[in-house]
């Protein structure tokens, strides 16, 4: 019996967060402003449970620290991805994460932080922040210090199916009306550079404006995405981007598809629709591993999915 790995969720309430993980991905949300579904997640801020088989009620953490195995042996103390969904009903502070080596050196040996994301749906008038217009860091500490923001960000416009990878030192920010699928390197360091001067809890949230400085890139240059399209009879797979952490596609299926699995393991997140995978069901909102091995499986239904492995 080949075995798929099934997990539960971890849900993250935020100031921004807002309530379609709940009406759009049928979740039990633990609020009206859950901002993060952690749906492939074995960090300590957000460990998923294996929801069933052999492994079942024991923790994605657990079983890469016990049954490397099921990963192709992968090197790393830590299960490298980590894959959220994000409900962004008002904006996201304007933020930068660092890279390995500076996470390494100043946040406890951390991994840095390498994400990309997926526009699952937005606004019809929709806007991110990917970037800046700081030619050097001299001019990028006198934009912060006059707080001449609007000059400062680059705001691009958005669609859904849009995709963007998004390099430590990159400043950026999630606008409102904006659910994305995000894949990134398994870190939960960011550092915000501006909130809006919003209060929580009656306190304006903590910045962290030198690492900020410290890490940001300047001149900011946009990463390429995007590759090839490949059409099968039942499914067209649009590679999206591979780098060092990562390789992400997108599989749009209607029919039957057969595939072989011959990555170390792979990471697949149901977007949209139903269906099949060999025997058992999936649907809009399931995330689940396909481990070390696996082989052969065929994919039915009519099913958009995301997947990801290193």
């Amino acid at each position: 019996m080949k075995n798929i790995i099934f997990l539960e969720p971890v849900f993250k309430s935020m100031i921004w967060g807002g309530n379609k993980l709940a009406t759009e991905y049928g979740y039990d949300i633990p609020s009206d402003h859950t901002g993060e579904c952690w749906a492939i997640s074995a960090h300590k801020n957000g460990d998923c449970t294996i929801k069933k088989g052999e492994f079942r009620g024991q923790t994605l953490s657990w079983l890469w620290a016990n049954h490397r195995e099921l990963f192709g042996n992968a090197q790393g103390e830590v299960f490298p991805l980590l894959i959220k969904i994000i409900d962004a009903k008002t904006d996201l502070s304007i933020q930068v994460h660092p890279d390995d080596a500076y996470a390494r050196e100043k946040e406890n040996g951390s991994l840095g932080k390498t994400e990309c994301w997926y526009i699952l749906d937005c606004d019809e008038d929709g806007e991110i922040v990917v970037g800046h217009n700081a030619r050097d860091k001299e001019e990028l500490r006198q934009m912060i210090e006059e707080k001449r923001w609007k000059e400062l960000i680059k705001v691009r416009p958005i669609k859904k199916g849009d995709f963007f990878q998004i390099e430590p030192g990159t400043v950026h920010a999630i606008k409102k009306g904006t659910v994305i699928l995000e894949t990134q390197q398994n870190s939960d360091i960011t550092y915000r550079l501006y909130d809006y001067d919003r209060l929580e809890n009656g306190k304006p949230r903590e910045l962290h404006l030198e690492k900020s400085i410290d890490v940001i890139r300047c001149p900011h240059e946009d990463k390429n995405t995007g590759g090839s399209v490949t059409e099968l009879n039942a499914c067209r797979i649009e590679h999206l981007i591979t780098c060092e952490f990562y390789t992400v596609d997108k599989l749009t299926l209607q029919g039957e598809q057969e595939f072989t699995m011959d990555q170390k393991f792979l990471n697949v997140s149901v977007i949209a629709g139903s269906g099949f995978i060999d025997e058992t069901p999936i649907k809009k909102g399931d995330h689940f591993i396909l481990p070390y091995g696996y082989g052969k499986y065929v994919l039915k239904g009519e099913l958009e999915l995301i997947t990801s492995h290193i």
